[in-house]
């Protein structure tokens, strides 16, 4: 009898071998991979931005609604990601460790892989902002939601966004564990788009998704410049998303 769903050991050990597999290739081809999955990042992101930016008024008593749909039309990225063989930084953030702790991959593979996944992840988000941008799908109630976006996003103080971040990609990567232990397609899309919906609806931080939705925002016309979002979001973003990957999940299931 084959199941259709692993247990959690059986799902650790095919997270560890998963992230095992990312360090024996070459690093081209992992940024490859990581600007791609920023590319996909942008079109879930774009797609929630276009039809929740445009119930803007329907949702001006209930700002929920607009947050309920943002976050169901979110987790179409992650599915594509990870069923086509993507690489987000929050992804490698839990799975590489998760192959040193199993002994199946060396430590330095650990910040090489960190660092060209985080800046594959960066071009792809921001090369897919200036496309749509440039195409002028970046204007109107989709304009007005990225420069809100943006300006709640660094509106908070260091500490707040870190802990954010941390709530994220725990989501993330049990998205990503879960979606792992499903062995068929309905079970995987299940497994993904609950935990990341999740987040999504939270107001977590995710550092992928905000390399987009940032720079959408900027790119609006937001009262802010690139110094002011790396040091009020993407550091802070970035560390929470790295110890939520590296230790709540990686270390923690070992």
């Amino acid at each position: 009898v084959v199941s259709l769903c692993k247990g959690p050991k059986e799902a650790y050990e095919a997270f560890a071998d998963k992230g095992a597999e990312l360090c024996r290739k070459p690093f081209w081809k992992v940024f490859h991979q990581a600007v791609y999955a920023g590319i996909y990042i942008g079109f879930g992101g774009m797609l929630s931005m276009v039809i929740a930016g445009g119930i803007a008024d329907a949702s001006k008593d209930n700002p929920t609604l607009q947050s309920f749909v943002f976050a169901a039309l979110f987790p179409v990225n992650l599915l594509i990601i990870i069923l086509t063989g993507g690489v987000l930084f929050t992804g490698v953030s839990a799975i590489v460790p998760a192959a040193v702790l199993e002994g199946k991959a060396h430590w330095s593979s650990i910040p090489k892989l960190l660092a060209v996944s985080w800046i594959g992840n960066l071009v792809g988000g921001v090369i897919f902002a200036l496309l749509v941008t440039y195409c002028d799908m970046n204007a109107g109630l989709t304009a007005e939601l990225a420069k809100k976006l943006v300006h709640k996003k660094c509106a908070k103080n260091f500490l707040q966004t870190l802990i954010k971040g941390i709530g994220c990609n725990w989501l993330v990567c049990m998205a990503v564990y879960l979606s792992g232990m499903a062995q068929d397609m309905a079970g995987k899309m299940v497994g993904i788009w609950f935990p990341i919906s999740c987040f999504v609806a939270i107001g977590f931080e995710h550092i992928p998704a905000n390399f987009f939705i940032l720079t959408m925002g900027l790119l609006a016309g937001a009262d802010l410049t690139v110094w002011d979002i790396f040091i009020k979001n993407m550091v802070p973003t970035t560390l929470g998303n790295l110890f939520a990957g590296a230790f709540c999940v990686a270390f923690c299931y070992a």
